[in-house]
């Protein structure tokens, strides 16, 4: 029988220039083009807050030429 494995290790929150976001572990150097966004603690409460923060999941350029074209 497989043991269970418990992650306890300790994420944040980033955030690119697409504003997508995604969790980081917090030991590691930020991969170029993403930011830390301010939250911290486990990956469950990452990605907790990203379910309520990244309300619309397209890439911001994606929104902004969908604007334009809707303004026409």
């Amino acid at each position: 029988m497989a043991e269970e494995h418990t992650d306890e290790r300790a994420y944040r929150v980033v955030v690119n220039d697409e504003e997508q976001y995604s969790v980081w572990p917090v030991d590691r150097a930020l991969p170029l083009g993403w930011y830390a966004e301010g939250t911290e603690g486990s990956r469950e409460d990452c990605l907790t807050h990203i379910g309520t923060v990244w309300t619309d999941m397209r890439p911001a350029g994606l929104r902004r030429q969908m604007e334009r074209a809707a303004r026409g």
